[in-house]
């Protein structure tokens, strides 16, 4: 490798995303020979920031020695494809869940972005002349070629001087947290939280403790809020419950991975204890379904990432009503039924896919309610939902908003601020220094004023591309 990372005398660390927004996860490890970047994600939500997925990186792919993956999330691993385009051809190391899941995600995520453009163009409504992807199945293909899987808990050379060790962070399969051990004059550690999970997961085990750092990174989605458990599960049956009874239908945008698993065992219990009426159960995503099976192949194997005890007799996610649907007829079918129903459908902030067209036909009608089930970026039309926008823009049009919407955030498989601080304190010893990354600008210096406050802590949020020594 040749330049200013050749030159400089210190390792560096440069923040390329996840600052001042939960998406584009991307973190830039420069020693005097090696380049290591750990996640590789997509920028999600406001305009702004969707436009930076489109500039070039600030250093070139080919110089990129290896990539780290944390998890298969898209705001953390859909920027392969284009790094793969513009000549990254190192390895990125992930765990075994981590590459059954991206060999889902990415060519899904490719896939949506063609018919999306193609929709558009179809339609007329972009501004772009023609509408173009921001990547094609091809580069999504190249990305996977790369993918080298590799255990938890095993320390593993990615590049001469840069050691990384995976531990589970309890997130979604295959979630970890990665620790480097960056070799020189002497070893400096550096440790990146990726998402951390939640102690109460329906099915993973909780995020291990965190390894011993000299410079540690956490996320901040949830770090000026703390999840009310009490009474989620009852708000979540009663709000279907009423929908039902007026002859509605019930749209929840999901993420496809994990949060579809977790929302289809929850409405299991529910429909199971006779909390719920049996109404038809739509999923209605691809990537949904085949993470489905990622996560049934992780329960017959008897996954480690798994939680102890996990009763497994039958399918955990068929609350005995479930209708997959896996082609576009029949996603289109269930718009033409009218009797009440549950449909969940990716994506999870509805930013694009399936659901905006479910959204399309059930927004307008008080009978139908939307239910937020997870984190919403600012600039996604899941947050103008939940902040009581009165129309949205769907597919070129604006839509009237009289549905009703139901924001029950419980069900996010990220750790809140109360957890974040808990995991933290957990570890062996306090760091040099704690960034806190990957949260909208108030969720980000609340933790970090907590973490200085309550733990004692040097933390700090820091700026888009900023590079900080690490010796």
């Amino acid at each position: 490798m040749t330049g200013e990372a050749s030159a400089g005398r210190s390792p560096v660390l440069q923040f390329l995303g996840a600052t001042g927004t939960v998406t584009g996860s991307k973190f830039l490890i420069e020693t005097r020979t090696s380049r290591v970047l750990v996640d590789c994600g997509l920028f999600q939500g406001l305009k702004e920031l969707r436009r930076r997925n489109w500039e070039p990186l600030p250093l070139p792919a080919a110089s990129i020695d290896a990539v780290v993956l944390t998890h298969a999330h898209l705001d953390h691993s859909g920027y392969l494809p284009l790094l793969a385009r513009q000549g990254f051809r190192g390895r990125v190391y992930v765990t075994r869940g981590t590459d059954s899941l991206c060999r889902i995600v990415l060519p899904d995520s490719a896939r949506l972005q063609e018919e999306e453009a193609d929709y558009a163009n179809r339609k007329g409504f972009s501004k772009h002349h023609p509408a173009e992807p921001l990547y094609t199945p091809e580069d999504a293909a190249g990305a996977l070629n790369l993918l080298h899987p590799v255990p938890f808990d095993e320390p593993v050379q990615v590049a001469p001087d840069v050691r990384v060790t995976f531990q589970p962070a309890g997130h979604i399969l295959g979630s970890a947290t990665v620790t480097a051990e960056i070799s020189g004059r002497s070893t400096r550690t550096v440790l990146f939280s990726g998402d951390l999970g939640r102690p109460s997961h329906p099915l993973l085990r909780p995020p291990a403790p965190p390894a011993a750092a000299d410079v540690m990174l956490v996320e901040s989605t949830y770090g000026n809020r703390t999840h009310h458990d009490e009474g989620s599960s009852a708000r979540f049956a009663d709000a279907i419950s009423r929908t039902v009874a007026r002859g509605g239908v019930v749209v929840i945008p999901a993420f496809a991975v994990d949060r579809t698993e977790v929302v289809l065992m929850a409405l299991r219990r529910l429909m199971h204890d006779g909390a719920l009426p049996h109404v038809p159960v739509y999923a209605d995503s691809p990537m949904a379904l085949a993470a489905l099976g990622a996560y049934r192949s992780a329960i017959e194997r008897g996954s480690p990432e798994l939680r102890a005890g996990l009763d497994v007799t039958e399918d955990p996610f068929d609350p005995g009503t479930l209708v997959e649907l896996r082609d576009r007829d029949a996603s289109r079918s269930i718009n033409r039924r009218a009797e009440p129903a549950i449909i969940i459908s990716a994506s999870g902030m509805a930013s694009g896919g399936r659901v905006l067209h479910h959204l399309e036909r059930c927004l307008p009608d008080r009978r139908n309610t939307v239910m937020l089930v997870g984190f919403q970026a600012a600039g996604t039309r899941g947050r103008a939902l939940a902040d009581g926008a009165r129309q949205l823009k769907l597919l070129g049009r604006y839509v009237p908003v009289r549905a009703e919407v139901v924001d029950v955030p419980a069900f996010s498989a990220h750790a809140d601020s109360d957890e974040i601080l808990v995991w933290l304190h957990s570890g062996p010893q306090p760091p040099e220094t704690l960034y806190v990354v990957h949260g909208e600008p108030d969720a980000a210096d609340a933790l970090a004023a907590r973490a200085g406050r309550e733990l004692g802590w040097i933390s700090t949020v820091p700026a888009h591309l900023e590079r900080v020594r690490l010796d």
